[in-house]
């Protein structure tokens, strides 16, 4: 479904290794979420497109500061309010 953990997932790795693995990834992830569900008897939390960006936020703010500084730009930055 579009909107979902994950089809985020699913898109942001299909670039970098081909379509037939990241089906078999994504696969492996939905099976593991109905081992969950079967094993504990809880419902399905569905997380969110934007799970993945809050959990990895310092890593990617990070990652774009160092490829900002690499070209010549002094970079601050400040949390939005």
């Amino acid at each position: 479904m579009k909107g979902t953990c994950l089809s985020l997932k699913y898109h942001s790795l299909v670039a970098r290794r081909g379509k037939k693995k990241i089906l078999v990834a994504v696969g492996r992830k939905i099976l593991i979420v109905g081992y969950h569900i079967l094993k504990y008897k809880v419902p399905h939390k569905e997380l969110g497109p934007r799970y993945l960006d809050e959990r990895e936020k310092d890593r990617i703010a990070k990652n774009y500061i160092k490829r900002l500084t690499t070209l010549g730009y002094a970079v601050t930055v400040k949390e939005a309010a």
